[in-house]
């Protein structure tokens, strides 16, 4: 192990078996044994990294993609099948909110035990244990039997103790999605301060900004393998694209499967007359190098192309309108061609439509958009509900539906 790594992950892979309908009792096992039958699937499939000391890594990706699994084997909650991991110092560990805690016995008596499982001594334990009670907030609650706490003391106990035990390693498995605003940020402000004493963390969240606030570098793993890794801000937009991509096919795959099971032909995609005098064929939104993204960066520069087909002789005096909702309804912006003095698109038999938007000042968040070509007298030639879904993210905390450019002056 090279001196300045504090862990070294070499070519893992797990298993599990998945039973279709395992039986619990011995009478079940010995007279329905065909409820033994079970598969194997493969979690892990030859993942490797290495993280230096003081360093913090990220480790996303669907659920079900092995992250979490990746976390439980460098707890050595349970092993790999083949490959090797190495870990140097102390390792803390917040894996299931409670976990190791006794409902019966009160917070103070759970922080020993707590803390004598990371490995400290009841002297080492009471030097600490009135930090620990002091930065959890539970001073009045501390002599209570923890089965009377919320889940919000649970989660503050448990960290409480997990930063106090001077671990070189610190791995989070999604912990910090419980509680509230204000414990979270001092839970945040915590881990930058133990980061900067030199403290290994390795983290696992859905929660792309809380990685981008602490992590130098990003692990996507997906369907066991490492597929893209670097800094958070390279890898979180490849990897938001991605999951809006396979939201939208997913959608796409149910629709199809309803209309077939009902008997039912494809629904039409537009609102317009039988006769389509002109057709949007796909809208999409493209970044700058040209790509189809489902996901944006709140302030990013992005095209949306519209490509339509139409009866020239019949279309007269067209316009073209925007409509952007938020994923409850709420609208964020509208707007059309003739507001900008374009009141009269030439359309050709074929072809594409562009809109130029410098910023997308929309904040995180779901978004859908319609696209419709009209008559100046707003009559419809084609409308398109939901013509394009998708996403927003932010590496900064806002709040409401759009971003105002602004800057600070303070005398």
């Amino acid at each position: 192990m090279k001196a300045e790594n504090a862990i070294e992950v070499n070519n893992i892979t797990k298993m599990f078996k998945v039973y279709l309908d395992k039986g619990h009792t011995m009478k079940e096992k010995l007279l329905f044994r065909r409820r033994r039958a079970y598969e194997e699937r493969k979690v892990l499939d030859g993942i490797s990294f290495t993280v230096k000391r003081g360093e913090a890594i990220g480790l996303i990706g669907h659920n079900g993609c092995g992250k979490s699994t990746t976390l439980k084997l460098l707890t050595r909650i349970m092993y790999p099948d083949s490959g090797t991991i190495t870990m140097r110092g102390r390792v803390s560990s917040l894996i299931e909110l409670g976990a190791g805690f006794h409902p019966d016995m009160s917070g103070r008596e759970n922080i020993y035990i707590n803390a004598s499982i990371f490995g400290l001594t009841k002297p080492e334990i009471d030097k600490r244990i009135d930090r620990i009670i002091e930065f959890s907030e539970l001073e009045e609650f501390i002599e209570n039997p923890v089965r009377t706490y919320s889940s919000g003391m649970y989660m503050r106990l448990a960290f409480s103790v997990a930063i106090n035990v001077d671990a070189d390693i610190l791995l989070i498995d999604e912990i910090l999605a419980v509680g509230d605003a204000s414990f979270q940020a001092k839970c945040f402000n915590k881990l930058r301060e133990i980061k900067a004493k030199g403290t290994t963390i390795v983290i696992v969240s859905h929660s792309l900004n809380q990685i981008e606030q602490i992590c130098e570098r990003s692990y996507w793993i997906d369907r066991g393998k490492i597929r893209l890794m670097g800094p958070p801000q390279s890898v979180h937009p490849e990897y938001m694209d991605y999951m809006g991509l396979k939201e939208q096919a997913h959608k796409e795959k149910m629709k199809k499967a309803k209309q077939e099971a009902s008997g039912e032909e494809d629904a039409p995609e537009t609102k317009q007359p039988a006769r389509q005098i002109v057709e949007i064929t796909k809208t999409g939104l493209f970044d700058g190098q040209g790509k189809e993204r489902a996901s944006l960066k709140c302030g990013e520069a992005v095209d949306l192309v519209i490509e339509y087909r139409a009866n020239q002789a019949e279309v007269e005096e067209a316009l073209l309108g925007l409509l952007f909702f938020r994923n409850d309804g709420v609208v964020c912006y509208g707007t059309n061609t003739q507001r900008e003095r374009m009141e009269n698109l030439q359309l050709k038999q074929q072809g594409r439509i562009v809109c130029h938007i410098d910023k997308l000042n929309l904040v995180a968040g779901e978004y859908w958009l319609d696209v419709a070509i009209r008559k100046l007298d707003m009559m419809p030639y084609s409308y398109v509900k939901e013509a394009v879904r998708f996403q927003m993210y932010s590496d900064v905390d806002e709040v409401g539906v759009a971003r105002l450019d602004h800057t600070w002056e303070i005398d």
